[in-house]
């Protein structure tokens, strides 16, 4: 029988590898953006800006601009290929007046804005920023009830709530490389996030305890099957026993994913993309990292009532 568990070691440093690099991606997206991850007009309110200039501009020169009318900090951003001249502006909500300024600016700073291609929207702050509020709220929900649910579900097992514990670090574990990703992103292609974004967050929230609830069930049931055995091999042979119907699960869903990033529309794509590396992630710490926890932590805990008994 292969033995998961025995290797454990190896995949906590996977996960470490994966994890380190994903504060890597959110602290450079922090210095870069001030923020962890790029937020977008929507869920902030703002104005947005799209500017094709009649020729070659530097990032700075525009930035100065908006900077010089009163909107400090603006995210600048190409757009297209560099010869397309295309860039855009991410700023607080600006005015009418202040946008005729700013454009009057840039043509006589910068470069001749083509007027006839340009694109400006306005996002109000009462539109967007119900969501990551509400996404922040259903993430502390989720952190107070999954814990409370499983503990209920397993309190027939001893130290049910050492369950509890394992599968929330196994959720934050996907959170943290879903985000990760994400940061990556923003920094590479100029993804931000949006209402998708957060909705894709709540989603990779479900996938993390949905399958380890699964093996930990599975845990449940072994136990008073297999009196003799370890509580580590009882653990791996849940493990093994239900891997297949959760690979199987999971590589249904990656292939309508994959189908979707690589033929969907772009609106969708960060999105889909978000929700495919937090299943991915969950799926592995679901096995790989959850359960031996779990293990783990069952050792140690006899371990110290050993050394309490002989003392």
């Amino acid at each position: 029988m292969f033995n998961i568990i025995e290797r454990r070691s190896w995949f906590f440093l996977a996960s470490g590898i994966l994890i380190a690099l994903s504060i890597a991606a959110l602290i450079i997206s922090t210095v870069r953006f001030g923020l962890p991850l790029r937020i977008s007009v929507e869920p902030t309110g703002g104005s947005l800006f799209v500017l094709t200039f009649n020729e070659a501009v530097n990032e700075d020169g525009i930035r100065v601009v908006f900077a010089d009318h009163g909107l400090e900090g603006a995210i600048v951003q190409r757009r297209g290929a560099p010869e397309e001249h295309t860039w855009q502006v991410r700023t607080r909500e600006a005015t009418p007046d202040e946008v005729d300024a700013i454009l009057d600016g840039l043509d006589e700073q910068v470069a001749a804005v083509n007027r006839d291609v340009l694109a400006f929207d306005t996002v109000r702050p009462a539109i967007g920023t119900g969501a990551p509020k509400a996404a922040g709220l259903a993430i502390l929900a989720a952190a107070v009830i999954v814990p409370a649910f499983i503990w209920w579900s397993f309190r027939r097992v001893p130290h049910a709530f050492r369950y509890s514990v394992c599968a929330i670090a196994g959720t934050a574990h996907n959170l943290l490389i879903a985000c990760g990703f994400y940061a990556l992103m923003s920094i590479v292609a100029g993804w931000e996030a949006d209402t998708l974004f957060f909705v894709a967050i709540l989603i990779v929230i479900g996938f993390s305890v949905q399958d380890v609830i699964v093996v930990f069930d599975r845990i449940r049931e072994n136990i008073p099957r297999h009196r003799g055995e370890s509580y580590a091999r009882i653990a791996n042979r849940s493990i093994l026993e239900t891997i297949n119907r959760s690979l199987a699960t999971r590589l249904c869903a990656t292939f309508v994913m994959v189908a979707i990033i690589l033929f969907g529309g772009t609106t969708f794509k960060p999105f889909i993309a978000t929700m495919l590396v937090g299943m991915v992630s969950e799926t592995y710490s679901a096995i790989f990292i959850t359960v031996p926890l779990l293990v783990v932590w069952e050792k140690a805990a006899a371990r110290r009532a050993a050394a309490r008994a002989a003392a």
